[in-house]
């Protein structure tokens, strides 16, 4: 090392607490010469692998690759978090750099001809080889990552499919940038009380504290197009004017002409994509994507969605005369558009149900909810959660657990950043600091979920905001609870349409009602959730259901759509958005989640590529899994949750997906439970 590189902080111990980064020594600096010493570091471990006299086994082979790039993998994985969590000017440029260079040092790797040779000698004599299940589910999935990493193809076909992932490392840079950057100069400034119009106190105080973090006067509001001030917006304003500016500069993010316009960055994605099927041999790039997933096909895909597609627009027809209605009763003007139909909707709720959501709203304090979560964790697997104090973290706002099973034994660490800023990417997302292992001993999983509610003196949830809190925990323990030897099979590194299923049905204990009355406390008053009110939130738990559900099926339609192209395929993706949804008859008043223009599910990476359908997929997962609870009556039966922790939640990527499903469930996934959940069949 260098004199400079032997006090960079990210190459020296982690002498912290926990053996946590460093994060208050860390800056944008020291990444590029940490990684150049690592990325050697890690490749000099590969080719000793690759390269030593001994003939192939699985330990000196499969168990030594599991096991190498240790920091390489520290440094990555903090970089990974800080560019989304907690960014800079200083810091993008640095992503900008490290994009294709880090994309170059994974090719080194996966397209390493020696090593390949050693992994695929000892995936041909698998069934001689007397490994127990999870070794040879080790080597399988390994000699599947080389080989869809192009290890297969000839040599020159290797050089092209190098360069490719190298500049779609780039491009997916440079797409999440753009959409942050569209998103951060984005401030709708409401001027006075008229257009403050409808808004509740929660979303003033939200409103308020978005323009405090901005540098505004005091008693400034600012709505901005975090979905933590956009929707509730959308839903309360009285200012159909104001409504249209919100909603509009959602659906423009990335689709401005300029240094951020991400639609010719999307159509080289896709071009290249395109070329990355032709040379593995697939016809498009949705074949591709799809062998390493449980649908398999774009036909089981599409099968599925068109469970759900046309019985929403129907339904949704209905909806629509009731929202018309209403419109016409307080003078609002018809037909309705995209921008009324969270506030009609709300107002038919109120009428149809008495549920008035500001009226839930003192109920789900950010502080009790966290409370719920953490409570169904230790109802369902016995652990508690010890906050930590005084412990550097990447952000102020950011929060620190000890995580602790029945044995007091510590088990793994959990952060909670739950507000948004301009620093951080929307949306809401798990990720690691540090991945469970066997490795050593074993290896101490450190955890993060990051959410982006708007922040006030007392944080107020939607309910969805709840569910998404809850959503995100669901990940946190996928990855907490994971009990395997290989890091490669350990927590969330399962298939993408069954990494949803321990998110999406720990939302469930979310809204049930023991929950609700334990932790459902009005904010000031510590006073229980009226029985009263609790039962109208029953009771209207399926309202609207039709629009939630085309606001997701009609992007996932549309990500299949465009991502089984045949290979060759030049895109406009604006003019081929449009042309989907006037195909699949996107009804125009309700419109879509994501356009192509800002999809970062399908262009910030490729991990959810002609994937975004996983969600639903996922979704008859859960609802069929937590049915096994609903049958007994008790939402935490303990012998039910033991079986989920130990086939779901601990076991990673040990097994196939469904043979983990089936050992939890008794047999195969049903369709009618989620059909049922969104109130789409009788």
């Amino acid at each position: 090392m260098t004199d400079t590189q032997a006090i960079n902080p990210l190459l020296q111990d982690w002498n912290t607490p926990y053996g946590l980064p460093p994060f208050d020594l860390v800056r944008a600096e020291h990444f590029v010469p940490a990684f150049e010493v690592a990325l050697p570091a890690h490749l000099a471990e590969i080719d000793a692998i690759a390269n030593q006299s001994a003939a192939p086994d699985f330990s000196n082979t499969l168990a030594a690759f599991d096991v190498s790039g240790r920091l390489n993998s520290r440094i990555s994985l903090l970089f990974e978090n800080l560019t989304a969590s907690e960014t800079s000017p200083a810091l993008q440029a640095v992503e900008v750099e490290l994009a294709p260079r880090l994309a170059a040092h994974k090719n080194a790797i996966y397209l390493h001809a020696g090593l390949f040779a050693r992994i695929a000698a000892l995936y041909a004599q698998r069934a001689e080889l007397d490994l127990d299940p999870e070794q040879l589910r080790l080597l399988e999935r390994v000699h599947l990552d080389f080989v869809r990493a192009g290890a297969n193809l000839p040599p020159q076909s290797r050089a092209r499919y190098s360069a490719l992932t190298e500049r779609l490392a780039a491009l997916s840079t440079e797409f999440t940038q753009n959409v942050l950057a569209d998103e951060s100069s984005f401030a709708l400034l409401l001027e006075d009380e008229a257009a403050l119009a409808g808004l509740p106190d929660f979303l003033r105080a939200s409103a308020k504290s978005a323009a405090q973090q901005r540098g505004l006067p005091e008693n400034s509001h600012v709505i901005t197009l975090s979905p933590s001030l956009a929707e509730p917006f959308l839903t309360f304003s009285d200012r159909r004017d104001l409504r249209q500016t919100v909603w509009q500069g959602r659906v423009a993010r990335g689709a401005h002409a300029g240094a951020h316009d991400n639609r010719p960055v999307a159509a080289e994605i896709m071009a290249l994509r395109q070329e990355q099927a032709q040379l593995h041999g697939y016809p498009t790039y949705a074949d591709y994507q799809l062998i390493d997933r449980m649908a398999g096909k774009p036909e089981a895909v599409s099968a599925l969605l068109g469970k759900v597609w046309e019985p929403a627009k129907a339904k949704a027809a209905d909806d629509r005369i009731a929202l018309t209605e209403m419109a016409r009763s307080l003078g609002q003007p018809t037909p309705i558009a995209a921008w009324d139909w969270r506030y009609l909707a709300e107002k038919v709720r109120q009428a149809r149900y008495d549920l008035d959501d500001a009226e839930l709203k003192p109920y789900f304090a950010l502080e009790n909810m966290i409370k719920a979560m953490f409570d169904c964790a230790q109802r369902l697997f016995g652990l508690s959660f010890v906050e930590q104090h005084g412990v550097a973290l990447h952000h102020a706002d950011a929060r620190l657990w000890e995580v602790r099973n029945r044995d007091n034994a510590l088990i793994g660490l959990f952060i909670g950043d739950n507000y948004a800023r301009a620093s951080k990417r929307s949306g809401a997302w798990m990720h690691i600091f540090r991945s469970q292992s066997g490795h050593n001993g074993g290896t101490l999983p450190v955890v993060i979920n990051n959410n982006n509610f708007a922040k006030a003196d007392a944080t107020l949830l939607s309910f969805d905001d709840v569910r998404t809190l809850f959503h995100e925990f669901g990940h946190g323990l996928h990855g907490l609870l994971s009990q395997v030897k290989y890091e490669r099979l350990a927590g969330t590194q399962v298939l993408q349409d069954y990494v949803e299923l321990p998110s999406q049905i720990f939302e469930n204990w979310a809204e049930e009602e023991v929950v609700l009355q334990r932790h459902a406390r009005h904010y000031q008053s510590g006073a229980a959730m009226p029985s009263a009110l609790l039962e109208k939130l029953k009771r209207a738990r399926q309202f609207d259901q039709a629009w939630a559900t085309i606001m997701y099926a009609g992007p996932a339609l549309i990500d299949m759509a465009l991502h089984s192209l045949p290979n060759g395929s030049a895109v406009d993706i604006a003019a081929f958005e449009a042309q989907q949804c006037e195909l699949l008859g996107v009804p125009q008043d309700i419109g879509q989640r994501h356009h192509l223009s800002h999809f970062q599910h399908l262009f910030s990476g490729a991990d959810y590529a002609a994937g975004y359908y996983v969600y639903m997929w996922a979704e008859v997962l859960d609802a069929d899994a937590y049915n096994a609870f609903t049958e007994t009556g008790d939402p935490f039966e303990p012998k039910i949750a033991e079986r989920l922790q130990r086939y779901i939640y601990s076991s990673g990527n040990k097994q196939d997906p469904a043979l983990a499903f089936r050992a939890f469930r008794g047999r195969d996934p049903k369709v009618e439970p989620m059909l049922a959940k969104r109130g789409l069949v009788g």
